[in-house]
């Protein structure tokens, strides 16, 4: 499981600045989308909820460090 995170983080690593802007618009529009559905209907597996939230944080995470300077 490691290696696929691992993978995630080189793949956000690639991406220009407004590659990485334009992908984290996405997941959260993404993400306010799930959860509307959730609320209207239950989802099939809540548990996407959660994944969402975490690559939006990893994506996040990775603009924060660029402009730190890291």
């Amino acid at each position: 499981m490691a290696k696929t995170k691992q993978t995630k983080v080189d793949d956000y690593r690639s991406l220009d600045n407004e590659a990485l802007n334009e992908k984290i618009s996405d997941e959260e529009m993404r993400l306010k989308k799930t959860k509307f559905s959730h609320a209207v209907n239950p989802i099939e597996n809540p548990l996407a909820i959660k994944t969402q939230r975490r690559a939006i944080a990893r994506l996040k995470t990775e603009q924060r460090k660029r402009a730190l300077g890291f």
